[in-house]
């Protein structure tokens, strides 16, 4: 018997840009963490196609994660989409995972030179788009960077239903409401968020510990095992071969998001706990090494990183920088469940949240102060610190400081899990984390 679709969610924003480069010649590539949605969102991209009049013989799936397709090489895949072609129709290709196939892009880009056809490919791997393979698609191909669900998602895939209310007082309030009608106050689900995270699969066995965390362990396995120790094996490298070690690199990031991280540091804690030889020469860790690690999990989108602006100086800088872990379920997963370090874990999910509103986001430095985001695009640029609590007087003025130091007229904005008084002081916005999440 063949599984059973699930019902669809939808995630509009991610779908919107596939629909905007509809029936270019650039391919669309999806990327992100494995069982982040991608599939999904292909799905999404089909069922778009198939009401608005694209006939089922004009679309073509495969899945490189199903046994139908594993052993295929790229002449196997040009073959087997050259007999399914229809006649004077343009064809729409839809590759799942394709970074499994040895020399995928050469099928690609047969299709391309070949036929009337409009491409979409998912993978979850950043190898798919490495300086190898950009030159078959250089300037032929746009990424779409699929992410875990945002806190509005989460609460739209969970049943979840925000309605805004006025307070005795006249002022905005937002409740949410369950398919039952009783409601919540949002600190109750931001809770749950930062508890179980964005991936979308939680919402289908809810939320359970037991069962969140097996699915996270899950998700864990087949990144590590798939998207970096297989992976390296098929580019026939031997850099990154002790998954034990890999684990505690894992390990070691995930405790340390949104603290300033360096090679040399990761390499003396692993030295320290006698993971990891030293340098016979000089006596230091095996910095090459270190670097392999984290480059894989950077590729394998499990963290990311962000790099030091200079406010003054107006250039970026080769300090230490900072990592944050794509989804903070995962991070759970890993160290356990722990109230510990929530201001970190607040950057972490407002890092996300800019990029999904489509900013690019640096940390910024002014003398010898730090400010927490610079969120950039095309129209405006915004500074935010971010906090657990404005609620004291010795924190407001921290968090106000480096705001304050900086002389340009840009947005300044700071985000608290918890403000009794949110308000506007010397021009800087005090939000609370829930109503910047669901604005």
């Amino acid at each position: 018997m063949l599984k059973k679709e699930t019902p669809l969610k939808k995630r509009e924003a991610y779908l919107n840009k596939l629909i905007a480069f509809k029936d270019t010649e650039l391919v669309k590539v999806i990327t992100g963490i494995r069982r982040c949605g991608k599939s999904s969102l292909m799905k999404l991209m089909i069922q778009y196609l198939k009401e608005n009049g694209v006939a089922r013989e004009q679309i073509i799936q495969m899945n490189f994660e199903s046994i139908e397709f594993q052993k295929m090489t790229a002449n196997d895949i040009y073959k087997y989409v050259k007999e399914r072609m229809p006649d004077d129709k343009r064809t729409y290709l839809f590759f799942d995972e394709i970074q499994r196939i040895p020399d995928w892009q050469d099928a690609v880009n047969s299709f391309r030179v070949d036929f009337d056809c409009d491409i979409y490919v998912t993978g979850s791997n950043a190898y798919l788009l490495s300086s190898e393979y950009a030159t078959y698609l250089a300037g032929r191909c746009v990424e779409i960077k699929l992410l875990p669900l945002s806190f509005r998602e989460f609460l739209d895939f969970h049943g979840y239903e925000v309605r805004e209310k006025k307070s005795p007082t006249g002022e905005p309030r937002k409740r949410i409401y369950d398919a039952e009608g009783e409601n919540y106050d949002p600190k109750e689900l931001l809770e749950a968020y930062m508890k179980f995270g964005g991936m979308p699969g939680i919402a289908e066995i809810g939320l359970d510990t037991d069962k969140a965390l097996a699915l996270l362990d899950g998700i864990y396995s087949a990144v590590v095992v798939r998207d970096i120790l297989e992976r390296e094996k098929r580019r026939g490298q031997r850099q990154i071969t002790d998954s034990e070690l890999l684990r505690k690199i894992i390990m070691f990031l995930a405790d340390n998001i949104g603290n300033s991280t360096s090679v040399t540091s990761i390499g003396n804690t692993l030295v320290n706990e006698k993971l990891i030889d030293t340098n016979k020469r000089n006596g230091k860790p095996a910095v090459q090494t270190i670097q392999a690690y984290i480059g894989a999990l950077l590729e394998a989108y499990v963290f990311y990183e962000i790099k030091r602006f200079d406010i003054k100086g107006k250039a970026y800088l080769r300090t230490l920088g900072k990592y944050y872990i794509a989804d903070i379920g995962l991070r759970n997963y890993l160290l356990g469940f722990r109230d510990a370090d929530i201001g970190h874990c607040i950057e972490n999910i407002v890092y996300f949240e800019l990029l999904r509103r489509g900013y690019d986001v640096a940390i910024g430095k002014i003398d010898e102060r730090e400010v927490d985001f610079i969120a950039t695009n095309a129209q405006e640029k915004i500074y935010f610190q971010v906090t657990e609590s404005m609620n004291e007087t010795s924190v407001r003025e921290r968090e106000l400081a480096p705001l304050r130091k900086i002389r340009d007229n840009y947005e300044k904005v700071v985000l608290t899990g918890e403000c009794d008084n949110p308000v506007t002081q010397d021009g800087i916005k005090i939000v609370r984390l829930v109503d910047f999440l669901l604005c």
